[in-house]
């Protein structure tokens, strides 16, 4: 049976994680679905000083090596295991270790700029926008980066509106046109995502 391909884009902080395991806890027993986040895939900036790392604009396109995405995905649509990459957001570079990632009935990528590259898009068979409040999203980076990524508040504050939001409004928020589905609320939508998983398990039943 050829895998399911799920996309789940949104902004940073807008419950894309959430929805992504719920919709994993709703998948019809005995199938198997994993999640893939788009963030795994930075490119690998260890040719770099740390000081020039901290540089990069993460929220641009070119940020994510998604040559290398693509030939994971179509591995994975083809039944074939992969060797995803293991980021490190303290040091803003690839880890060596890899994460030994095998074929599921239901693959769920998720992360903000997936919809925004028409090669991934074309390999979606749901595309998913999760559209949060812009004030949620902030708090729940702020909350994030400052206890799980070693950030300080004043440094997620620059960043945000430096980078985040500018990105946003170029690159994320338009990607929405190209959602199948429009999500509010992220996570805390439970009606959404139920009708959401309701359709994935009719999907999977036709496919077996």
């Amino acid at each position: 049976m050829r895998p399911l391909i799920i996309g789940i884009a949104g902004g940073s902080g807008s419950g894309k994680t959430t929805v992504a395991e719920n919709i994993c806890q709703g998948i019809i027993e005995g199938k198997k679905a994993l999640i893939i986040a788009q963030d795994s895939y930075y490119k690998d900036l260890s040719h770099l000083s740390f000081a020039e790392r901290k540089k990069i604009n993460f929220d641009h396109p070119s940020a994510f090596d998604n040559k290398l995405l693509l030939e994971h995905l179509n591995k994975l649509k083809n039944c074939e295991p992969i060797s995803m990459p293991v980021y490190s957001f303290l040091r803003h570079t690839r880890k060596k270790s890899t994460k030994y990632i095998k074929p599921a009935e239901v693959i769920i990528l998720e992360g903000i700029l997936i919809l925004e590259e028409e090669s991934i898009r074309e390999l979606l068979d749901i595309k998913i926008y999760v559209d949060t409040d812009s004030d949620e999203r902030f708090i729940r980076r702020l909350i994030r980066d400052t206890s799980e990524r070693g950030r300080s508040l004043s440094s997620v504050v620059e960043q945000y509106l430096s980078r985040v939001k500018p990105m946003f409004l170029q690159f994320v928020e338009p990607s929405k046109r190209y959602a199948d589905i429009i999500i509010p609320q992220g996570g805390l939508n439970k009606v959404a995502i139920d009708i959401v998983t309701s359709n994935i398990n009719a999907q999977i039943a036709q496919l077996t």
